[in-house]
């Protein structure tokens, strides 16, 4: 029996609770993901995030090849036997990572051509390269590498790039396949990986459709939809995310690269995706910025220094069970590193929470019902059913 696998338990309209089997353990979706980009989520610890309800985590193959290395990662064991998590990773590419550098990096048919950030040498990142770094990381997902435009972009731009990252897909799967025979002269961290491939194709739908059939079509292990949440509206990164989902495998996981806010996930959950990552639980919480039942709280503000209450009366985390937002206030104004840890804790069970809520209104038919009240204490504007 092969040691990953994903099976669909149960359905509600296109929203779909399953399970991801890894060689590192099951993922029950729909499924979000810490991002520990370095192999750790900044200002909390590992047992901190399986208290939370973490069970999965996703790091990058740029900032690993930079620093440490790869090579050194697989000296040790792999990526999981070095950081000290024994659940499942999925590890980006670090195609976002490359377009983010902007002008600091030039896109050519074999790949990106960068600087360090670390230390200023030059690099080239291929796809194949990327496949072998990943294969010495060892993570149980590794995602190709691919083209991600900014938006707005034109349509003849996102062919253009679309085109380019099935031509990286093409040789990512076949360098994968190379390696997953054995014959790749690469050391093999965990020899049962998924390849995960990616939709791209901007806000178009018929460059949408072509790229989400051709990757399929390369007979990857599951499937991504990229290239969202760069700044296009949000209805129109829910109706691409919904026209690229039909396109996609039932039998396959769909994930939703990069995005987004609590209610981004829902509603995505209810066009068929069933995995999420996203910085905005970690990134908001280092900003003072909590995530509630009751909406958003800037702790910062002046009207929390004598209030005794909990962050979220609603959650159970450690933060709201033993802290008060008077005393979170207080970390964050003194620039103590225990606010933002505090704030991290919450973000990320809430988070992991509401996906737990998602699952469970799944299976109990009741998804809808739930939808449509998270939207009516939480949206940033009215989503119809």
């Amino acid at each position: 029996m092969s040691n990953h696998g994903f099976t669909v338990t149960h359905r509600e309209g296109a929203a779909r609770r399953g399970v991801l089997r890894t060689a590192h353990g099951l993922v029950e979706t729909p499924a979000f993901m810490p991002v520990g980009t370095r192999g750790t989520v900044r200002g909390v610890t590992h047992r901190d995030l399986i208290d939370a309800g973490a069970r999965i985590l996703l790091a990058n193959t740029y900032h690993l090849y930079l620093r440490p290395g790869d090579e050194l990662i697989a000296e040790r064991g792999g990526l999981h036997r070095f950081i000290g998590w024994s659940g499942p990773i999925l590890t980006d590419s670090g195609g976002y990572q490359i377009f983010s550098l902007g002008p600091l990096v030039a896109i050519d048919e074999h790949g990106a051509r960068f600087r360090s950030h670390v230390d200023g040498r030059l690099h080239h990142l291929t796809p194949a390269l990327v496949v072998d770094i990943q294969a010495r990381l060892g993570s149980d997902i590794a995602m190709v590498l691919d083209e991600c435009l900014t938006y707005p972009a034109s349509e003849e731009a996102a062919r253009v790039s679309l085109e380019r990252t099935l031509r990286w897909a093409r040789q990512a799967r076949d360098r994968f396949e190379q390696v997953r025979a054995g014959c790749g002269g690469v050391t093999v961290t965990n020899r049962w990986q998924m390849q995960f491939g990616i939709a791209q194709g901007g806000v178009y739908p018929h460059l949408r459709e072509r790229s989400a059939r051709e990757t399929v079509a390369m007979g990857f292990d599951a499937y991504a939809i990229g290239g969202l949440s760069v700044g296009e509206p949000i209805d129109v990164m829910y109706d691409v995310t919904a026209h690229t989902a039909r396109f996609l495998p039932e039998d396959r996981p769909r994930y939703l690269m990069g995005a987004g806010m609590p209610d981004d996930i829902v509603e995505s959950v209810a066009r068929g995706i069933d995995l999420f990552d996203c910085v905005i639980p970690t990134r908001h919480a280092r900003n003072a910025q909590l995530l509630t039942s009751e909406g958003r709280l800037n702790i910062r503000n002046a009207r929390y220094a004598r209030d005794d209450r909990p962050p979220d009366p609603a959650c159970g985390c450690y933060t709201c069970g033993s802290f008060s937002r008077a005393y979170l206030r207080h970390l964050f104004l003194a620039q103590e590193m225990t606010g933002p840890t505090l704030a991290t804790l919450h973000n990320l069970r809430f988070y992991l929470d509401t996906l737990g809520r998602i699952r469970e209104a799944i299976v109990f038919g009741s998804f809808g019902r739930f939808r449509q009240e998270f939207h009516r204490r939480l949206s940033r504007r009215p989503v119809s059913s």
